[in-house]
């Protein structure tokens, strides 16, 4: 064959090659390719990676840690003992010898042995002002640390004053002796971002200053922890910054910082089957830190504002109450049950089967939400209020209260179907007689309610609910309102020596 014979066959093999190559690629299905970047970055992505696997700002933990550590506190209490009277009732006018016999035979007072413990603080002036967690300084019906300690990282040691908490929130304020410290800027909880790197600096179990790191999980979590510490007549206030940095015993009331080194939150509480840390921590947001501790400090209390209603949250009842309320399952939102007519919300015109769906704009679908929402404000703030009445939403503008405002029409019905029995507040006159300021008597116990699954009997005054005094039926209401679970009831046998406390179940 001669050679421009070969060439032209090359030639027509080389095209028809090409051909074929450039008639699969124009007809065939294009091909979908997962994961890859060869258009560009997605948009989620912008401003956040370079496009060649690494993020726009390098992470360094180092100086956050290096800056925040100093101004952690390790803090030590003691609660001295603390006697306890029995749940018996004993006839007056007993004599020595029945006296003694209770004693002997432990029918007499109890003792609770005094009580150490130890915890975590965050120094927030130059002055000596420190914040940490309630629980750190108190023990519920053990009282409240008379000895405070503050160690700070450079081994010095100080008495500390307390200046004032706020038990529904978990927040303390303390103040130490003192200049020239080294203290916590605050950050702004509203810029924290899910995935962002944090630090937890703390004094955990036996150790000395610790530092552990993680990611922020989650935001606005309420685990319905503070109920158990809530004074009766306000609502438990939650809104957690979740994160999986490791905390322990001992990290309440400590450090949650950023990457640049600003005080986020308060750690306070992790969720832990046994004992320990199980894997997420959550710490209180320091917006609400700052409201609080301004109020301590400058008032002596936190000025909160009430709406003025009584309300369910319908994500902690059971069916059974939902149907025999008559409350729809289709509405995310707060039931309100009942509406003061000197409160805030009756002015604006809230009523009674309203369902509040928003505070100040941000949607609330339980009774912890709502109550951290309203954290921020003050008597006097003017708060628009978003709620559904006949399936149709309405926003009004309500001002908030001092106080929640009375609930006597409202009160009879709601708590006597709660705790399952006849209640009124007890005659003022007879509470004298009986040595009492007042309280609520239960004339009647209702059979497979709450109140018959307790030791008490009909005639008993419940003179207090958690250690707080109780004299009438409308502060039973708002002490027992909106809480579940388990409570401890005190009280009177009028004609009977004593104090007398029960355990009072809620949920069964």
């Amino acid at each position: 064959m001669k050679l421009k014979q070969i060439l032209l066959v090359m030639g027509i093999s080389a095209a028809t090659a090409v051909g074929s190559v450039w008639t699969y690629n124009t007809i065939k299905e294009p091909e979908v390719v997962l994961g890859a970047n060869e258009k560009g970055l997605p948009a989620n992505y912008a401003g956040f990676f370079d496009g060649k696997g690494n993020p726009a700002e390098g992470i360094d933990l180092t100086k956050a840690a290096n800056a925040a550590v100093p101004a952690v506190v390790h803090i030590k209490t003691k609660i001295p003992a603390k006697k306890l009277t029995n749940n018996v009732p004993a006839q007056r006018s007993r004599g020595m010898f029945d006296e003694w016999f209770d004693d002997f035979f432990g029918n007499g007072p109890n003792v609770i042995p005094e009580q150490r413990a130890s915890g975590s603080g965050v120094l927030i002036s130059e002055d000596g002002y420190i914040v940490t967690n309630n629980h750190v300084i108190s023990d519920g019906d053990k009282g409240v640390a008379e000895e405070i300690n503050v160690m700070l990282h450079n081994k010095k040691s100080y008495k500390a004053k307390l200046i004032g908490r706020d038990p529904s929130s978990d927040i303390a304020v303390l103040k130490i002796d003192g200049n020239k410290f080294p203290f916590l800027l605050y950050g702004n909880t509203a810029n924290i971002q899910l995935g962002q790197w944090v630090l937890a600096i703390g004094y955990p179990l036996t150790l000395e200053t610790t530092v552990t790191a993680g990611i922020v999980s989650a935001t606005g979590r309420t685990i319905n922890i503070n109920r158990r510490q809530t004074a009766n007549n306000e609502s438990p206030v939650e809104s957690f910054i979740q994160t999986d940095a490791a905390v322990n015993q001992g990290n309440s009331g400590g450090a949650l910082v950023n990457v640049n080194g600003e005080l986020i939150g308060i750690n306070s509480a992790i969720l832990a089957p046994n004992g320990t840390y199980a894997g997420y921590s959550f710490a209180i947001p320091v917006n609400f830190v700052k409201k609080i501790v301004e109020d301590i400090v400058k008032y002596g209390d936190v000025q909160r504002g009430y709406l003025g209603i009584s309300y369910y949250s319908t994500d902690q009842m059971s069916e059974a109450q939902v149907k025999s309320l008559g409350i729809p399952t289709t509405i995310d939102g707060v039931y309100v049950s009942g509406v003061s007519p000197d409160g805030g919300a009756y002015t604006a015109g809230i009523r009674k089967g309203d369902f509040i769906t928003k505070i100040n704009s941000m949607p609330v679908s339980a009774g912890l939400q709502m109550s951290a929402q309203l954290v921020s404000f003050r008597p006097g703030d003017k708060v628009p209020i978003t709620y559904v009445r006949g399936g149709k939403e309405f926003t009004t503008m309500v001002t908030l209260k001092k106080k929640a405002g009375t609930f006597e029409d409202v009160a009879v019905a709601n708590i006597g179907t709660k705790l399952g029995g006849e209640l009124s507040t007890y005659d003022k006159a007879k509470a004298r007689e009986a040595g009492i300021d007042g309280g609520v008597l239960v004339s009647k116990i209702t059979p497979g309610g709450a109140l018959s699954r307790t030791r008490i009997n009909e005639g008993f005054v419940i003179t207090s609910v958690n250690g707080v005094d109780i004299t009438s039926l409308d502060e039973l209401t708002k002490a027992l309102g909106n809480v579940n679970g388990t409570v401890s009831l005190e009280g009177v046998y009028p004609g009977y020596d004593g104090t007398y406390k029960y355990p009072l179940n809620l949920e069964q």
